[in-house]
């Protein structure tokens, strides 16, 4: 048997610098299952928050829901 030399070439075995681990956030949670007529109702744009008044100069009129809603016949403030 002869004996054998090894040579390494320069720039063969580079160490390592600082590896970077990738991170993965978490998953977002799932959404809670909507109802069938809450679903329905969001989709129709939501509950409609009108109301019908009646003056007493006899004016039937829609309104939106509040405490202080005037008649737009003769201005006159409905009490709710």
């Amino acid at each position: 048997m002869t004996p054998m030399s090894v040579r390494q070439l320069a720039g063969q075995h580079k160490a390592r610098r600082g590896r970077r681990l990738h991170v993965v956030p978490a998953p977002e949670p799932l959404p809670e299952p909507m109802h069938p007529a809450e679903r329905r109702m969001r989709d129709a744009g939501g509950p409609d928050d009108r109301a019908c008044y009646s003056c007493s100069c006899g004016f039937v009129f829609i309104a939106p829901v509040s405490t202080s809603v005037h008649c737009p016949h003769c201005e006159t403030e409905q009490a709710w």
